[in-house]
């Protein structure tokens, strides 16, 4: 009985040596691993340091293998020690790699050069017909036109009949005209134009108004240089009291001088929507002899305008009595092809970047 009395107190104290030990080992551990992370200058460092003391054979684990010697009563103390003392460390070694040296190579012998510009990311960016659109917009801001939308699926009425084009009009044919089935009894087309927004504007507005509609429409074309059957048009309307021809002409020549700077001519036309009808033209930029775009003439088709037909008027509920006005419609992609030079309206919705990132 003696013998283990004395045997007793004996290994209590060794235990308690032993915890100690290790308790006041790795705050000193911690203190010197801090210090020295503060002096890593090269990735060398960096990874000999990490090495000494949070590698396999480091001083941390070293450490952590003497846990076997400590009374199982006050292992859970030193672990969560170990463990205090390895986030820090690695919480500090992280922020010397990422925010001193920048990244480089936990592996290999290879050097990172710090002084290196950074790997470009690439991002999306605008369409190059929706950026000239607003541009566009922006200039008819300028001279008081607002900007409104409707409607790509349109009602037949809408899209012919209110714009004085009856049922047997050419433009009605299926081999223009995309016909959408729906259970409505009323029957519904793909716009082919935005003209149909100056009924619903004029309905819901009234006169004056002094509007531009920009917008997608579809017709059923044989694509090619400078047709498709997915386009986009920007549709105008100007109607007050003793709205002339004159204003039209002053107003479209204003925006051609001031988008392109390029010389125009107008000449007779005809639709259903305006009388009298005129149509613009514009001197081709892609050529000097002629090009399959204008076709050899020098002259590329570009716009149809007029005077709004008293029919359109009284369709959206305005007195031609009272009220005249004028309307015009082009393709934004023509105009922009004749800006930068573009030879095939088909290029635009190609999708190939190195076309589309030119702009």
């Amino acid at each position: 009985m003696g013998w283990v009395s004395l045997s007793y107190p004996a290994t209590r104290i060794t235990h308690i040596s032993v915890n100690m030990d290790i308790k006041e080992e790795l705050i000193k551990l911690k203190k010197d691993a801090l210090e020295d992370v503060k002096k890593i200058v090269d990735p060398d460092a960096y990874k000999e340091l990490y090495a000494k003391y949070l590698g396999r054979k480091g001083e941390l684990a070293r450490l952590a293998k003497g846990m076997k010697n400590i009374a199982e009563s006050e292992r859970p103390s030193v672990g969560i020690l170990v463990n205090d003392v390895k986030m820090a460390l690695e919480s500090a070694l992280e922020d010397a790699k990422n925010t001193i040296l920048g990244s480089f190579p936990d592996t290999g012998d290879s050097v990172f050069d710090i002084t290196l510009p950074g790997n470009k990311v690439n991002v999306g960016g605008l369409h190059p017909i929706t950026s000239f659109i607003w541009e566009i917009e922006d200039t008819f801001r300028e001279l008081g036109f607002g900007v409104v939308d409707g409607p790509e699926v349109e009602s037949e009425w809408y899209n012919f009949d209110a714009l004085n084009a009856p049922s047997w009009h050419p433009s009605r044919d299926m081999q223009d005209t995309f016909h959408v089935k729906t259970d409505k009894e009323e029957k519904m087309v793909m716009r082919t134009q935005t003209s149909p927004v100056q009924i619903r504007a004029m309905e819901t507005y009234g006169a004056p108004i002094k509007i531009i509609v920009p917008g997608r429409v579809y017709r059923n074309e044989e694509m090619d240089a400078r047709h498709e059957a997915t386009f986009w048009q920007v549709e105008g309307l100007v109607v007050d009291k003793g709205i002339s021809i004159s204003h039209l002409l002053g107003t479209m020549n204003y925006f051609i001088d001031r988008i392109l700077g390029a010389k125009t001519r107008w000449r007779p036309g005809y639709f259903p929507f305006v009388e009298p009808g005129l149509e613009m033209d514009i001197e081709c930029l892609l050529c000097s002899d002629g090009c399959r775009v204008c076709k050899g003439t020098g002259w590329l088709e570009f716009m149809g305008a007029g005077m709004v037909h008293p029919n359109v008027l009284k369709s959206a509920g305005v007195d031609s009595n009272v009220y005249s006005g004028f309307a015009f419609g082009f393709g934004p992609e023509r105009l922009h092809m004749l800006k930068y030079g573009v030879n095939d309206v088909r290029l635009y919705k190609s999708g190939d970047l190195r076309f589309l990132e030119q702009f």
